[in-house]
């Protein structure tokens, strides 16, 4: 149920059969020459809207935006701040408790970790300040980290890589360009970098070669199993 696409007649009627609701987030930022830049939202999104015929949930409209660090001043990256991020997110969520619902969901396809800190920030304080609600927070990484292993997908392919590279061939294929090439970027180990670019041009961290649509669809299988077991009871 995609809350975008209802009527205000359909979203009241669709709060008689579930208090659960998704949100995804995602991230505007470089995704190396051949991933297009909403590349976190794209894949979170469409998952989700895969998932939702599974889970009993409404699915809201997606946060595009998100906080990008390791990317910030490649080109395309549009990173927010940590705080703007936390408040959109407090709003929506208080928005939404507003009409009843009581479960929150939040799904992120970007799983830069200062990002996800001020996601789960935001629901602290919520579920706080609403002690009758429950929040989940999630990145797509964690929900995949069977997948992977499965499929033999190191820890280290962590951007732009064979996984996202495959969820995009499977989930919107028109959008993948050639010149995707295995990188690893060497970044100096606990000095300050601020000019990422100097050290991670391509926006690759992983192996994009490897990708194909086949294990885009096996990822996209495990999504959705590991989100019906996380949320179980929920």
């Amino acid at each position: 149920m995609l809350i975008e696409e209802m009527t205000s007649e359909e979203f009241s009627a669709s709060l008689q059969q579930t208090d659960k609701v998704i949100i995804p987030v995602g991230s505007v930022e470089a995704h190396g020459p051949h991933l297009p830049l909403a590349t976190d939202l794209y894949t979170i999104y469409e998952l989700c809207k895969l998932a939702i015929k599974e889970v009993k949930a409404l699915l809201a409209p997606p946060i595009y935006y998100g906080l990008c660090r390791s990317t910030h001043g490649l080109p395309g990256t549009i990173s927010i701040r940590g705080e703007t991020l936390k408040q959109l997110l407090l709003d929506i969520l208080c928005e939404l408790h507003h009409f009843g619902l009581k479960k929150f969901i939040i799904l992120s396809g970007h799983a830069g970790g200062t990002h996800l800190c001020y996601l789960v920030d935001a629901c602290e304080e919520f579920v706080r300040n609403h002690p009758e609600t429950k929040a989940f927070v999630a990145n797509i990484c964690d929900l995949l980290k069977e997948a992977f292993s499965e499929l033999n997908i190191p820890s280290s392919d962590s951007h732009a890589g064979e996984w996202e590279t495959s969820l995009i061939l499977y989930l919107k294929p028109h959008l993948v360009k050639e010149g995707g090439f295995e990188d690893y970027p060497k970044f100096p180990r606990h000095w300050v970098v601020a000019n990422k670019k100097e050290y991670w041009s391509s926006g690759i961290w992983g192996r994009p070669n490897l990708a194909s649509a086949k294990k885009g669809e096996i990822l996209a299988q495990r999504f959705i199993l590991a989100l019906k077991q996380a949320l179980a009871g929920f």
